[in-house]
């Protein structure tokens, strides 16, 4: 079976590093008395928060958080700008994986009831779903609205458990009310999601959904939603092609580029159902002692979980256990099964 693997496309320019460009004092500021060189100061930290922010996508996020922690220790910036940059600082400190960071920050936002209220907690709800609190965040869901993105909230919160279904129609929900909205990005960030659960129980769907994703994708630079999108085909392709291993190394020193964290866990996810659906039993064990490294912070700890009910594994007597929707019985039963129709698929796939 041919696989295309998702196209990659030149990401366009940010306005915010052309506005950098442009940023330059007034030739009266140049001689002009202190007052001045204050005002000068002020302008130039309206302007770091939107640029700074603009490079969160592109560069490591630990140096996104240093540069808006300066901005914001500056006690220079009004009111509406300290909301915005304390938000973006807060997803970049998650990004890393500094789980009680990123909590400060989104429940100051949230508390101040500003308009990054609803997305800081959105921000929250998603604290919660990292730490394997489902319950928590389906309870969550139903107070946040479209501004707090509550399809996608869900559909973060059924993939997890094995139901792809539920996810899929959740992310479809989702795409939906960002195309009605006009909202661009959300738009992307919804599909791409939704190319990687279908990639998981339906491959040829996948890349339909996979194309759309990159057709979306393409305009904007959204890096970490890109990087979903590509796990995704190696979810697509697991049990059928055999240089996934490597494709999947390519990946993971991209994403060591990024400083995206949880990304690394999810790839090696990925990982692990190939070498469940192939029963490379010896793979599957490095892959799980792998993935335990890169959560043990207990950031996404429940995938460790998920490895285990793919392999059909029981898991260790120190396994930090998530709080599932449906308890850990049916959860194991449901992500088997994935493994076991693909299983078959390829056996299928393979006959003359």
């Amino acid at each position: 079976m041919v696989r295309r693997r998702l196209g990659h496309r030149p990401r366009a320019e940010h306005s915010g590093e052309l506005a950098s460009e442009r940023l330059r004092a007034p030739p009266e500021f140049v001689e002009a008395p202190r007052q001045y060189d204050i005002g000068l100061a002020c302008l130039r930290c309206h302007v770091r928060p939107p640029f700074a922010i603009a490079r969160r996508q592109h560069e490591h996020r630990e140096r996104t958080v240093s540069r808006l922690s300066a901005v914001l220790a500056s006690g220079l910036l009004p009111d509406e700008l300290v909301e915005l940059t304390t938000y973006y600082q807060a997803k970049a400190q998650r990004d890393l994986g500094r789980t009680d960071d990123s909590r400060r920050g989104m429940q100051r936002v949230a508390s101040a009831g500003g308009r990054l209220a609803s997305a800081a907690r959105r921000g929250l709800a998603h604290l919660s779903r990292v730490s394997g609190d489902f319950p928590e965040v389906v309870e969550a869901a139903g107070r946040l609205g479209w501004a707090g993105r509550h399809h996608r909230v869900l559909g973060d919160v059924w993939w997890v458990q094995g139901d792809m279904e539920r996810a899929a129609v959740a992310y479809l929900a989702a795409r939906s009310e960002a195309e009605e909205h006009g909202a661009v990005g959300e738009t992307a960030v919804a599909q791409a999601h939704l190319a990687f659960v279908v990639s998981f129980v339906d491959p040829l769907r996948a890349d339909d959904e996979l194309d759309l994703a990159s057709r979306l994708l393409s305009p904007l630079s959204l890096r970490s939603d890109e990087m979903t999108a590509h796990i995704a085909t190696l979810v697509r392709d697991a049990g059928f092609a055999a240089d996934l291993p490597d494709r999947a190394a390519v990946q993971l020193a991209e994403i060591g580029v990024s400083g995206i964290s949880y990304a690394a866990a999810k790839l090696q996810l990925a990982l692990c159902f190939h070498h469940a659906v192939v029963d490379a039993r010896d793979d599957l064990a490095a892959d799980i002692a792998r993935l335990r490294e890169l959560t043990q912070n207990g950031y996404y700890a429940y995938y460790v979980e998920i490895a285990h009910f793919m392999g059909d594994l029981p898991l260790p007597p120190n396994t930090v256990r998530a709080r599932w929707i449906d308890g850990e019985r049916q959860t194991r039963e449901r992500w088997r099964n994935i493994v076991l129709r693909r299983r078959d698929h390829v056996g299928t796939d393979s006959l003359p």
